[in-house]
C-alpha cells in the first residue's frame, strides 16, 4: 500500500529544486505511516490529505507507507507507533503520531504558521 501524492501533479510539471522550494514557497514532503487498512489508518489518511489539501495546496508530497507490507522502511525511520506522519522537508524533520484528526495539533506540529 505504498502511495504517493505528488502536489507538482496539478503544477504543469514544474518540479521543485533540491532544496524543497518552488516560488519561494517551501515545498512539504510527508510520509504518513500506517498499518494495513484498518479504520484508524484510513481515517488518518483521509484526515492528512484533507489538511494538505486545505493549507499546503500544491506545496506537497504526501508518501503513505504500510509498515506490514515495507516493515524495512519502518524499521530504518524507527516508527514505533502506527499512525506516523513525518515531515522531513522543509527542515527541522517533525515526527507526529496519531489519527492527525486535531488540525490544531498537526499545524503545531509541522511548524505552520496559518493566519
Amino acid at each position: 500500500m505504498k502511495q504517493k501524492k505528488d502536489a507538482t501533479d496539478n503544477n504543469n510539471g514544474n518540479e521543485s529544486g533540491k532544496n524543497g522550494k518552488e516560488s519561494g514557497k517551501p515545498k512539504f514532503l510527508l510520509r504518513l505511516y500506517v498499518t494495513g487498512q484498518t479504520p484508524r489508518s484510513v481515517k488518518s489518511i483521509d484526515n492528512l490529505k484533507r489538511f494538505c489539501e486545505r493549507h499546503l495546496k500544491d506545496q506537497y508530497e504526501m508518501e503513505v507507507i504500510d509498515i506490514y507490507q515495507q516493515p524495512g522502511l519502518a524499521s530504518e525511520n524507527q516508527i514505533v507507533a502506527a499512525p506516523t506522519l513525518i515531515k522531513s522537508l522543509p527542515l527541522p524533520l517533525r515526527r507526529l503520531v496519531g489519527d492527525l484528526s486535531n488540525q490544531d495539533r498537526v499545524l503545531t506540529g509541522l511548524d505552520l504558521k496559518i493566519a
